[in-house]
């Protein structure tokens, strides 16, 4: 695999949302010449996301940072092991071990952590409850902001909560970690001792779980220094 910097840059989003939160990234990063990629999950299944990011880098010429925000972190870590990912970068992203899914690592949580308002399940799909998206989700948004992305949820599969990573990439890739101090949805000392796990390099931003929307010019920097290492 060559030394040099990564020039592809993959994005992978996670749940409730689609891939269009990415848009102030794509702009720091396409500015400073980067090629990037932005996958669109169904988040129906952690197969066929992971399905969907490997098709993205299969059309890559080169290498390519991959990088996951929230569930899309699962996804990085099972489809990461392609031959073209130089690198791993999370951003407020779960980075599970081997035999992990979003519901083992979501199964016992600390006494006193934020609890995502996620509604019961509807017909095999989850929501969050759109009154409690803004402080949940996107704090650090304005309302509007916050209410158009509540009201644009896509529904996210049971079946994606439940896929269970094979073979962590991390284990084998470098990895990045940006945590989300002010995260309400993963909570940041999850973020922390997942990070430490995965020997990440870690970075902290004051932000929420929507960081990579609110702060995309501090992601994108992240981003571009996973790609020069």
């Amino acid at each position: 695999m060559s030394t040099a910097p990564t020039l592809n840059v993959v994005l992978v989003h996670g749940g409730f949302v689609d891939g269009s939160g990415w848009q102030g990234v794509y702009d720091a990063l396409t500015a400073d010449g980067f090629r990037v990629s932005i996958v669109q999950n169904p988040t129906q299944s952690l197969d066929g996301d992971v399905e969907a990011t490997r098709q993205a880098l299969d059309g890559l010429n080169g290498d390519a940072v991959l990088v996951g925000h929230s569930y899309g972190g699962v996804v990085i870590s099972e489809a990461g092991t392609h031959n073209s990912v130089s690198a791993l970068v999370y951003v407020a992203a779960f980075a599970p071990d081997k035999g992990e899914s979003v519901n083992t690592l979501i199964a016992n949580p600390a006494p006193g952590a934020p609890v995502p308002p996620i509604l019961p399940p509807r017909n095999g799909y989850l929501y969050l409850d759109r009154d409690r998206f803004h402080a949940s989700f996107a704090a650090d948004l304005p309302a509007k902001q916050a209410a158009f992305m509540a009201d644009s949820q896509v529904p996210w599969g049971v079946a994606a909560l439940e896929g269970a990573v094979s073979d962590p990439a991390w284990r084998s890739k470098p990895s990045f970690y940006l945590v989300a101090s002010d995260d309400q949805m993963i909570p940041p000392p999850a973020q922390r001792a997942m990070a430490e796990r995965a020997g990440a390099t870690v970075t902290e931003v004051a932000g929420s779980h929507s960081v990579y929307v609110s702060q995309p010019t501090a992601v994108a920097a992240f981003i571009k220094k996973a790609s020069a290492r």
